[in-house]
């Protein structure tokens, strides 16, 4: 088990909880984790970028001169991709960047973005995100007291009260909040912090310890 010290929103230690180590205390597997942030990258692109091709560009019917006898290229279209305004060879069309990652491959990564968090101490556990009103200015002396001043991400469960909490956050550059069932690979490595209320972080050794096979690398 991976004890972890539980802080109130005052930034007082109020009191050690341990957390599921097949979860929080594995040796992070570093290629299902690029294959994980590469998946979830490409699959967040739109794809709709397109250009035309020689078939598609309007004009061009005729030969813009005939065949000899002007002492130039021959040419049969002046939509060739070679002339200006003609068609491009080989450009981009509307396609899917989507991948697919296996469950238990998605599921070791999480577990090893989780576990990194731990090893690099950049994860915290709070009794609560409760507030008692929705101010901005409330969760700011929150962040001030957990001493949270870069990218931070708050991982609260679905079961939570957190509705003054989440309207008071939301207008704080780099902090961003999701509910267990939300977490990823690409925003768990991304932010600086990953701050998990008491009920969250048992919760998410519970729903991703699942017994699998380990992807070696």
């Amino acid at each position: 088990m991976v004890k972890v010290n539980v802080l109130n929103l005052s930034g007082a230690t109020v009191k050690e909880i341990s957390l599921e180590s097949e979860v929080f205390g594995i040796v992070p597997n570093r290629q299902v984790l690029f294959d994980a942030v590469v998946q979830q990258r490409n699959s967040a692109r739109q794809g709709t970028h397109d250009t035309k091709n020689r078939r598609e560009v309007a004009g061009g019917g005729r030969k813009p001169w005939k065949q000899k006898g002007t002492g130039r290229a021959r040419q049969g279209s002046i939509r060739s991709p070679q002339w200006r305004g003609g068609g491009i060879v080989f450009g981009p069309t509307p396609r899917s960047y989507g991948g697919k990652l296996n469950k238990k491959v998605r599921n070791l990564a999480l577990r090893s973005a989780l576990s990194t968090k731990v090893i690099d101490s950049s994860l915290m556990v709070v009794e609560n995100l409760t507030l008692s009103l929705p101010k901005t200015k409330e969760f700011l002396t929150v962040l001030d007291n957990l001493k949270l001043e870069n990218k931070t991400l708050f991982v609260v469960s679905g079961h939570e009260e957190i509705d003054n909490a989440f309207l008071a956050l939301r207008n704080i550059p780099n902090v961003m909040l999701l509910s267990v069932e939300g977490l990823n690979v690409y925003d768990i490595l991304n932010a600086d912090t990953l701050v998990f209320t008491e009920v969250a972080a048992l919760e998410a050794g519970a729903y991703f310890n699942k017994k699998e096979v380990e992807v070696v690398a």
